[in-house]
């Protein structure tokens, strides 16, 4: 029963008094009312009769929107009139173009076309849930509501990492024209490997001269080099308890996603192959790094579902992994937190025996909050105790800072928004050096 069929029974109600018996009078206005009630909900159109479907976007970066509309076919001989809820998980940010609380009318043989706009508020996946459709009759008396018809059809939204740091490849790949394209180095240096043989001009030097092909051409010509190529380059994501730390506006892991985006992204234009891993307990995500063309956006789709784990992370299984796999000398980029209960309990104790086969960089944001309790001057005397929590914090971090060194690792310590130009920073100056 309806508002209107409410309202209809009021209505009759105040002729009450003019009836002999007014107990009669409302057995019979309640019997009418619900007789109408009955009849109208009779020749509402069966929800279970309907058909939908859905079309629209299946992706969509975080803080982007999508659309995504709800096809509802009316197969029978009456007119649908409806009210439609397509319900998706709170984090989709789901807004119908038409709100639930406005009739649909859909004539028979027809399909109705409903647009859904998402803007997601976490990146992953983002299912629709559940579809009500509340079927009325023509009187709008009276109403059908099956619940699971029509089914709800399956759709999945999957929200990807913004990848912010994007602003900064145009710089980046500037650099490294510099290092490996357009400027060809003159002269052999470190991390370098034959390219051409071009005639001599003044200013080259000549260590470079190949006497023998210059013997050949009757000709003095000279070597030319560039930066190493098809390097091997192992960004690995610690997705633990700790990757679930909120530095500044967004979670560690979150940074350190984008932060492997960009480097990414940088490698593969280097001409470098990039494989990924992201682990905690157990291997959550792996991408190898065949189909260099599309091998952004493979990484991008793989680490969108990733989400932190409260659980330790088992260094000893990452050590294991990459050692199994990488049997080729590469360059292993980690991206965890300098705690030193984590990494001197899990890391260090495996570090040897993976330093001595890859080269490790380990890349990890620090909390500015940290900085600015150690650079206020107290007002109470909470705020001493705070400052010294923090100063330990900090210490503990160059202890850890220290035993890395020792072990040749390469740590890059960033806050969140530095992290993935500092890293790709990084990069490069590995690549000219030929370390990589």
């Amino acid at each position: 029963m309806t508002w209107r069929a409410a309202l209809l029974l009021a209505v009759g109600a105040l002729t009450l008094p003019a009836w002999p018996a007014p107990f009669v009078g409302l057995l019979v206005m309640t019997g009418a009312v619900l007789l109408l009630v009955l009849v109208d909900r009779a020749l509402a159109v069966p929800p279970g009769t309907l058909t939908a479907a859905r079309e629209g976007d299946r992706a969509v970066r975080l803080g982007g929107t999508a659309t995504v509309a709800l096809l509802l076919h009316n197969p029978t001989p009456r007119t649908l009139r409806a009210r439609v809820r397509d319900a998706w998980v709170p984090s989709a940010g789901a807004r119908p173009d038409v709100p639930p609380s406005r009739t649909v009318h859909v004539e028979p043989g027809a399909t109705v076309t409903l647009p859904s706009r998402l803007t997601p508020l976490r990146r992953g996946d983002r299912p629709a849930v559940a579809l009500t459709v509340r079927s009325y009759g023509p009187l709008g008396l009276g109403f059908r509501q099956r619940s699971g018809r029509p089914a709800t059809p399956p759709w999945t939204l999957r929200v990807l990492p913004r990848f912010d740091s994007r602003r900064h490849l145009p710089e980046k790949l500037a650099r490294l024209r510099v290092i490996d394209g357009t400027q060809v180095s003159r002269g052999r240096g470190q991390g370098t490997e034959f390219d051409t043989l071009r005639e001599y001009v003044v200013g080259d030097d000549v260590r470079s001269i190949d006497w023998r092909a210059s013997a050949r051409r009757a000709d003095v010509l000279v070597r030319t080099w560039r930066p190493e190529r098809d390097r091997r380059l192992v960004c690995v994501l610690d997705t633990g308890r700790t990757s679930a730390v909120r530095v500044g506006d967004e979670p560690r892991l979150d940074t350190a996603i984008d932060a492997a985006l960009l480097l990414t992204a940088l490698a593969a234009r280097a001409g470098d192959r990039v494989d990924l891993l992201a682990a905690d307990a157990a291997v959550r995500a792996t991408v190898t790094g065949t189909g260099r063309p599309a091998l952004l956006s493979r990484l991008v789709h793989a680490l969108a579902p990733l989400q932190p784990a409260l659980v330790e992370t088992d260094f000893d299984l990452i050590a294991g992994e990459l050692l199994r796999r990488r049997s080729q000398r590469s360059l292993v980029v980690l991206f965890t937190a300098l705690e030193a209960g984590a990494l001197g309990e899990g890391l260090l104790p495996v570090l040897p025996r993976l330093a001595a086969r890859h080269k490790v960089v380990i890349a990890a944001t620090h909390d500015p909050v940290l900085t600015a309790l150690t650079t206020t001057v107290p007002q109470r005397p909470g705020d001493a105790y705070a400052a010294a929590a923090a100063w330990r914090a900090l210490a503990e971090r160059d202890r850890v800072r220290a035993a890395l060194a020792r072990h040749g690792v390469t740590v890059v310590d960033a806050p969140a928004g530095h992290l993935a130009p500092t890293l790709a920073d990084t990069y490069l100056r590995l690549k000219s050096l030929g370390q990589l």
